[in-house]
């Protein structure tokens, strides 16, 4: 093999990988989280799992995206560890696809039907068509189509770059010895591991043994053992992306890990056992592309049928090798902040499905803040130590979701992200701060209040009323804001705009009518002081309710 060959052996390796990250980065977009939001919605239906693992896996086209986010699910305690089994299993049957696409590059014959099946013949087209989507069309999900053709197409020929490379080792006798090399069970597993390991992809380093068999000197005895190690060297993926988690995302990596070892340990005991007393005749005839994406499947599927009856005894394996310990969980997040782990570091590898999640935590954040502003405005009317020290409880509360979700959607805005999401994150960046301002002012408000208390004054009955009446106001603008927040309607948003113009106008009419009092008598000036406050900060929370309202606007 001369440089030539090596070099072109090099540059279509790193089109094939190139093409499979373009491929799962356009499928991951187009699907929008939404594959994310289904797995969310599992149920303990293990069967129904295995086809839902099965067919995400397909349309993602990787079965570690699909463990690691199922390890994100779990960490965030959207999913449930019993939940992750049959999606596991599933998404190790769905990687398969790859390798039958892949498979098409071993396709013989020269008739015009198989000829068209050839990479060689579609994939220029699928590159033509996918270049035309990304420069002419204005569509994210046109665009996202023409990412999925590109890599395709990108992929395709670097599939086909290897094998044209490594054709002439067919003749090259070092080569058929090494791997026959692997044709011992061990080697031959331990070699597929890491290999796969060092690529984080089962579909990557079959499809490079895919290419490999090109040389067509490589029998199945060397290609079998090989297969079996790249599902265990897929675990790696989970397994790195578990560190840091709680203890039952770790554990869902380790149900992945135990699912591949022990279907493997099985696997290859019977069939070597098997072929020890009737050997199989296929061991010594030369692989081909298919071969290989059956013997995948094969595995795969048998693991599934051999260990899903065994669903519990994974978990309990998984339980007893992770243990409940006095670390991390003992710094388990009080209840009001537990929507913080929505916003998994893991979802960040699908852009749409992490901003999806941020939002709901936003939702939590400006619940918390509608909480702080009732109950703000409850104390001026009635004044309650224990309620002003939740008042601010709220607020320290308040500012720590402010800091999580900005830092959040930071790690969101340096991903790739659709028109479409750009335009929310900029809204949800804007609608944060203001979320923030208004426990600020809420706090203000009950420190106003303590103000009173402690001096000992009172507001007259007529600026009683007054209040009441410019609370319910505050009330109704700050309900208004949330309902907008979870379905903006033009409706709601007018009439938020008509309360607004309400407020200012009562504003006016209370200090009017202050200072009318206090000529009178009625009210003192101290406590006029203190009014004023107040009217401000009510003001400010409608203001930036409103602001919330605007950003979020179409």
């Amino acid at each position: 093999m001369d440089l030539l060959s090596i070099l072109t052996l090099i540059g279509g390796l790193a089109l094939f990988l190139y093409g499979m990250h373009v491929l799962g980065e356009g499928l991951s977009k187009l699907s929008g989280g939404r594959m994310e939001s289904i797995l969310s919605k599992m149920t303990d239906n293990h069967f129904k799992a295995v086809l839902l693992g099965a067919g995400i896996t397909a349309v993602i086209q990787s079965s570690s995206a699909t463990t690691v986010m199922v390890v994100g699910l779990v960490n965030s305690g959207i999913m449930q560890l019993r939940q992750t089994v049959g999606i596991i299993m599933g998404a190790n049957i769905g990687t398969t696809i790859t390798s039958w696409i892949l498979s098409l590059s071993g396709i013989q014959g020269d008739n015009l039907f198989i000829t068209l099946l050839k990479p060689k013949a579609f994939s220029p087209i699928l590159a033509m068509v996918g270049i035309i989507f990304l420069m002419f069309c204005k569509s994210d999900k046109k665009k996202d189509m023409g990412n999925i053709l590109l890599g395709f197409a990108v992929l395709m020929f670097g599939m086909d770059t290897m094998s044209s490379a490594v054709e002439p080792l067919k003749d090259v006798p070092e080569f058929t010895r090494l791997f026959l090399t692997f044709s011992n069970p061990i080697l031959g597993m331990l070699a597929g591991t890491l290999l796969t390991a060092a690529l984080q992809s089962s579909s990557a380093s079959v499809g490079i043994l895919q290419a490999l068999c090109a040389s067509g000197s490589i029998p199945y005895a060397a290609v079998f053992p090989l297969i079996l190690g790249q599902n265990i060297g897929t675990c790696i993926t989970a397994l790195l992306s578990s560190i840091g988690a709680n203890v039952n995302a770790r554990r869902a990596a380790f149900i992945h890990l135990y699912f591949n070892l022990i279907g493997t340990i099985v696997f290859m005991s019977g069939f070597y056992l098997i072929n020890y007393f009737s050997p199989f005749s296929f061991l010594a005839q030369t692989v081909t592309p298919a071969g290989i994406a059956l013997i995948h499947s094969c595995f795969n599927l048998f693991a599934t049928i051999l260990l899903l009856p065994f669903s519990g005894k994974l978990v309990a394996l998984a339980c007893f090798s992770v243990p409940e310990k006095d670390t991390s969980d003992l710094q388990r997040l009080p209840s009001v902040l537990s929507p913080l782990s929505n916003m998994d570091k893991r979802f960040l590898d699908n852009p749409s499905f992490a901003l999806a999640q941020c939002r709901k935590t936003t939702s939590a954040m400006l619940n918390l803040a509608k909480e702080a502003a009732f109950e703000s405005l409850s104390l001026i009317f009635d004044y309650n130590g224990q309620n002003a020290a939740h008042v601010e409880n709220l607020e320290d509360y308040v500012d720590q979701y402010e800091d999580k979700i900005s830092d959040y959607m930071f790690k969101i805005s340096l991903t790739s992200l659709s028109e479409t999401d750009i335009k929310e994150l900029s809204a949800m960046q804007h609608s944060v701060g203001h979320i923030e301002r208004i426990t600020d002012y809420a706090l203000g408000v009950a420190i106003s209040v303590r103000k009173i208390e402690k001096k000992e004054l009172a507001f007259s009955k007529e600026a009683r009323k007054e209040l009441e009446l410019l609370c319910d106001i505050v009330r109704s603008l700050i309900n208004d804001t949330l309902s907008y927040w979870e379905n903006p309607d033009p409706l709601t948003a007018n009439d938020a705009w008509q309360l607004e113009n309400e407020l200012s106008r009562m504003e006016k009419k209370i200090m009017k009518n202050h200072k009318s009092r206090v000529k009178k008598g009625k009210c003192g000036v101290d406590i006029g002081f203190i009014l004023s406050d107040i009217l401000s900060g009510l003001k400010k929370m409608s203001e930036h309710s409103l602001q919330i309202i605007d950003a979020m606007q179409p």
